[in-house]
């Protein structure tokens, strides 16, 4: 099988990168600007899939609060994404977006949208820019690994059988494990560990949780979302978590928004003891006392479940929750009932499985790269995007780390290019 040179032959440089998300196409964008070739391959049929998913109920591009809180996000790694973001930030983001002919707005709570909240009309005037800009992409190519142990030789599977490229300088840019269908598998583990890259595993992350519904309860209640509640945490570290917020009671356990803030330091605890114990305030807003005053009253012929609705707004989700924690006589009895309803017991039994979460963490250690994201075992080899050790919550943190190292990683390129 011959050997082809990436690009057109002649060109004076030429740069493969393979993954077509955030991350790639950025790195893409910086070198094709500078005038490098910039060849793009991607396993699926086309580029941003999950980029595509994740805007369709609402395309959240990055944060508008204080850079500090921001950068905050990233826990143990923010040492490493900080100077990702000192170069190319939320502001930055949001003028880049701009660029592009798309407005975008803060929402109410701090986070920052494209006027029409979608993702696709950013992707469909990024691609061509692209395009004319030089880029060539390279779709259904799924890439095997390296031919002969040669850092810049490439094999791809494609429709038409195993194709082999060479190329000046990589950008791997491949994803993490979650939403597989989507082209973010993880078969690339295994195939940097087999050259001596350090690799973090892969583990869910912004994921649900499975808790032991009765069958009742699970027949019930599984799909509603569980509103104006504050969840409380604390591991064995002594790390604390409190914030308001909403989830989602599912078939198998919990999910959603208040869930998924919290989800690095649940897997972290289960990981340490097997399960994990949240605390749940179904009403936030008033306190014990209050609570033992309006329950205490008459209820007459109403059930407790009516009594609760009428006298504090407890609804039929919330009942149920308090019925799965509580006999029938804490149940029935107000103060009992109200310590419940304060400080609900949770108890957390495995994080979803990683093809459900909306992202994963782990990955290649930052160790193992140069401040230019470069494999510093591999020189012209560099990485970028979700396939690095790092996580964050939902809220724009995901995507602007994800742009930010895709540019950093195209910049480095560039640099090493020149030396």
């Amino acid at each position: 099988m011959a050997v082809e040179t990436a690009g057109n032959q002649g060109r004076y440089r030429t740069v493969a990168i393979i993954g077509g998300g955030p991350a790639g196409l950025m790195a893409a964008e910086v070198l094709s600007q500078a005038g490098v070739t910039v060849d793009l391959y991607d396993a699926m049929p086309s580029v941003g899939r999950k980029f595509l998913i994740a805007g369709k109920g609402g395309m959240n591009i990055t944060h508008s609060e204080p850079f500090d809180k921001f950068l905050s996000r990233y826990g143990s790694r923010q040492s490493y994404i900080k100077p990702m973001l000192d170069r190319f930030g939320p502001e930055a983001l949001r003028a880049w977006v701009q660029g592009l002919g798309i407005e975008t707005f803060i929402g109410s709570s701090g986070k920052v949208f494209p006027v029409d909240m979608k993702a696709a009309p950013l992707l469909r005037a990024w691609l061509p820019r692209l395009r004319v800009k030089g880029v060539s992409f390279y779709m259904r190519h799924q890439w095997l690994g390296w031919d002969d142990g040669e850092d810049r030789a490439l094999r791809f599977l494609t429709p038409e059988g195993e194709r082999k490229v060479s190329a000046d300088a990589v950008v791997l840019a491949l994803g993490g494990g979650s939403w597989a269908r989507l082209g973010s598998t993880g078969a690339w583990v295994p195939l940097l560990a087999q050259r001596g890259v350090s690799v973090e595993p892969l583990q869910p992350s912004n994921c649900g949780f499975d808790v032991a519904w009765s069958e009742f309860f699970r027949s019930r209640f599984a799909g509603q979302p569980l509103k104006s509640v504050q969840a409380s945490f604390t591991n064995s570290a002594g790390a604390e978590f409190c914030q308001p917020g909403e989830l989602v009671v599912t078939a198998d356990g919990v999910e959603g928004s208040l869930i998924y803030k919290m989800s690095a330091l649940l897997r972290e605890q289960i990981a340490v003891s097997g399960t994990a114990l949240i605390y749940l305030d179904l009403a936030p807003d008033k306190d014990k006392q209050f609570l033992i005053d309006r329950i205490s009253q008459p209820r007459g012929k109403h059930s407790m479940a009516n009594h609760l609705r009428k006298r504090i707004g407890i609804d039929s989700l919330k009942a149920g929750l308090l019925r799965e924690a509580l006999s029938k006589e804490n149940f029935d009895d107000p103060v009992h009932l109200c310590e419940a309803i304060k400080a609900l017991p949770v108890k957390l039994l495995a994080a979803r499985p990683i093809d459900e979460a909306i992202s994963s963490a782990g990955g290649v250690t930052f160790e193992a790269l140069d401040e230019r994201l470069m494999v510093r075992s591999m020189p012209g080899v560099f990485c970028a995007g979700e396939m690095l050790d790092w996580e964050a919550p939902t809220g724009g943190y995901l995507l602007t780390a994800c742009f930010a190292s895709g540019r950093v990683a195209g910049e480095g390129v560039l640099a090493w290019l020149q030396d």
